[in-house]
């Protein structure tokens, strides 16, 4: 079923890609707006940006699946994103990731993003969030947590649970 775009948000996104020399080169600014507006990227958000962008669907697929700050299905109103690249890995990312799973009550071997029933948390392993040099690193929504420990994480738990 193709999606509907509202005039307002598509005007924006005729905005955007106005800024640039080519189409193709508003594809990530596209997407966000799109995700801003629905949630995350269906696949028939995919091919209406793919459409708009005279790009074939798996353009937008690819730019989807690479960045960990596009989703594919909705999440919870705080999602966690860790890094499980080599400098986090080596750092702890993966005790980082089980300790988060296991205080949601979600499973530290599924893979991909979990969200716990409630619809409050998601968490989801993801490539390099770009500190390497200070890792292991968090996503919290926008916010990027660098360092970060086990007794961090969890009072960055509390402070989402109390708001």
């Amino acid at each position: 079923m193709p999606v509907t775009v509202p005039s307002a948000l598509e005007a924006q996104i005729e905005e955007l890609i106005a800024r640039y020399p080519q189409k193709r080169s508003a594809a990530v600014m596209v997407l966000h707006a799109l995700q801003d507006h629905f949630g995350c990227l269906a696949p028939e958000t995919m091919e209406w940006a793919a459409a708009k962008l005279e790009l074939q669907p798996i353009n937008i697929l690819e730019l989807v699946t690479f960045y960990p700050m596009f989703r594919q299905a909705p999440v919870g109103r705080f999602h966690l994103k860790v890094c499980r690249t080599l400098s986090c890995a080596l750092a702890g990312s993966h005790e980082l990731h089980r300790h988060l799973c296991e205080k949601l009550g979600l499973d530290r071997h599924a893979h991909g993003p979990q969200t716990t029933p409630d619809g409050k948390f998601t968490v989801e392993f993801v490539e390099c969030l770009a500190g390497c040099g200070t890792a292991p690193v968090l996503m919290c929504n926008d916010a990027c947590h660098e360092g970060v420990t086990l007794a961090q994480a969890e009072a960055l738990l509390a402070q989402c649970e109390g708001g």
